[in-house]
């Protein structure tokens, strides 16, 4: 029964509309656009279709305007989350947005979570991929957090090892903290202190690179949430992510 809960993300859904030119544009230049689609996006909803595509039960929640053209539409609220039943659940990840209400809804969790023996309890993770303040009162509130490069580089760090040295003081005791770095791959640091690293493992021609940081954390949420190693998460990500660089969308992960 255990293995049939869910992975939630919480978080963004949009509309991605992606043009293919034959180059990458230089500045202030015309381009021809050899072809367009229009694709589901935002980073919760593609670490969603991911996990779906490697066959791990799972769920979205986010907002979803009831017509075709959406304005302000409102992120989910405390008030929404409280509507869902957290038992159906074994690992809740959240794409910090609106840091505030989702800080409550953490709260909820860990809550449910205090009830129950540490086997059953529900995993929280967060993504703080954006470089506003804000978002950063998440950090002490994931048993696994992914902070981006950009919020690295903002906070002064130059390197996936120096963002971890210099971040992890920020998570809670006993979390594991993974700093995903492009090309120079991914590390990550837990409770034991020890970094650990993957390289990237890029596609032979590079295609579309729109969603694989979501990609990388469907694989470290896929591989830990199914019991496996931290390195095995790292690794995983990686080789998913550079194999989803290889063609267009998301598809293809599920014949790779």
């Amino acid at each position: 029964m255990e293995d049939q809960k869910k992975i939630l993300c919480v978080g963004l859904v949009c509309l991605d509309i992606i043009n293919v030119v034959d180059k990458y544009p230089e500045e202030d230049t015309d381009s021809r656009c050899l072809s367009q689609r229009w694709q589901r996006g935002g980073n919760a909803s593609n670490s969603c279709t991911v996990l779906s595509l490697l066959g791990a039960p799972c769920a979205f929640m986010g907002s979803l305007a009831a017509g075709p053209v959406a304005e302000d539409l409102p992120d989910v609220t405390v008030e929404n989350f409280s509507k869902i039943s957290l038992g159906q659940f074994k690992w809740i990840h959240w794409e910090a947005r609106n840091a505030g209400e989702q800080l409550k809804m953490i709260q909820q969790v860990e809550m449910f979570n205090s009830k129950l023996p540490e086997h059953q309890r529900i995993t929280i993770s967060v993504e703080i991929e954006k470089t506003r303040e804000p978002l950063y009162e998440l950090f002490p509130h994931g048993d696994v957090v992914f902070v981006s490069k950009d919020v690295a580089r903002h906070l002064g760090f130059n390197s996936p090892e120096a963002a971890l040295n210099g971040l992890y003081n920020r998570v809670k005791k006993g979390a594991v903290l993974i700093c995903a770095w492009a090309e120079k791959g991914a590390d990550a640091v837990g409770p034991d202190g020890l970094l650990l690293h993957s390289d990237a493992f890029p596609p032979e021609t590079l295609v579309d690179t729109l969603g694989a940081g979501d990609t990388f954390n469907a694989g470290v949420l896929y591989t830990l949430s199914n019991g496996g190693s931290l390195q095995d998460a790292l690794t995983f990500g990686c080789r998913i992510a550079g194999k989803k660089c290889g063609f267009h969308g998301y598809d293809g992960i599920r014949e790779k």
